[in-house]
């Protein structure tokens, strides 16, 4: 058993903290695709690695209003990200931005830190607002000394181009052209990157209790969705696809059913 331990780990720690293009060849060999025979709807049975996929506590949801529970008691989401060196890479399954190990910055739950390790993209979104798919969200993974997850949620409408991505928009681009072989990662560095644009005071969001979104579907990750919606340029949507294998474009995880949770609200009246 101890072999399948150490893979489930590496797994969670490679989405978490960042992988290389070629390791998803070892994903693929477990049959992890987003459509068909080894799409979504089977992860659970791809694999003892995969099993918690079948869990009750999974991700994505759809946050529809009358689930929703106002939460008076909690704070405004303060974030304090900083400006570091970072590596944008192709995890084959998506497109993420990681720090090299650094803290990219921190927000506070319970007070309790969580720290910034990678961000990464779906398209289309895949947590819904009253049944409303948008064609973009940003998973922005933190991680906590305890080794407990928490995610901050971004969804995208089109619109003006965001100024993130217009940040790396030549770099998307020499990724797309990057070839991954056995003894080199697809990944480009980014250099200085500005993380500024994430640090604003979020005055609404949702929270609940759910899981990684992707493979290995681990529980227990603290959801934020931020309440509002970002824009985005098709062109920007269409680059952070590029890269990304058929299979892997529409990357996308179907809403899981709520069984039973409570997706709480934060909004700050004005």
């Amino acid at each position: 058993m101890a072999p399948r331990i150490s893979l489930l780990v590496l797994m969670v720690t490679l989405l978490i903290v960042g992988s290389s293009a070629c390791f998803v060849e070892e994903v693929k060999s477990l049959g992890f695709t987003y459509s068909g025979t080894t799409g979504p709807q089977r992860w659970g049975r791809l694999g003892p690695y995969f099993s918690a996929c079948n869990g009750k506590r999974q991700s994505p949801l759809n946050l529809v209003k009358d689930k929703f529970v106002l939460m008076r008691n909690f704070k405004p989401l303060n974030r304090n990200y900083l400006a570091l060196n970072a590596t944008l890479y192709n995890n084959n399954f998506n497109i993420g931005v990681h720090f090299d190990g650094q803290i990219a910055g921190t927000f506070v739950i319970d007070g309790k830190n969580y720290n910034l390790k990678q961000l990464h993209w779906h398209t289309p979104s895949e947590h819904r607002i009253n049944g409303v798919q948008f064609p973009a969200e940003l998973h922005l993974v933190h991680l906590a000394d305890d080794n407990s997850i928490a995610v901050v949620a971004v969804l995208f409408q089109y619109g003006k181009e965001d100024v993130f991505i217009s940040q790396i928009k030549d770099k998307l681009a020499e990724l797309n052209e990057e070839v991954c072989r056995r003894d080199k990662d697809a990944h480009v560095p980014l250099g200085h990157i500005d993380m500024k644009e994430f640090d604003k005071r979020t005055r609404k969001y949702w929270r609940y209790a759910g899981s990684l979104s992707s493979p290995p579907c681990t529980e227990n990750v603290i959801w934020n969705i931020l309440g509002k919606v970002r824009y985005i340029s098709k062109a920007q949507v269409e680059a952070i696809r590029a890269p990304l294998g058929v299979d892997y474009k529409n990357n996308a995880r179907p809403l899981q059913p709520l069984n039973g949770r409570k997706i709480e609200l934060f909004e700050e009246l004005s």
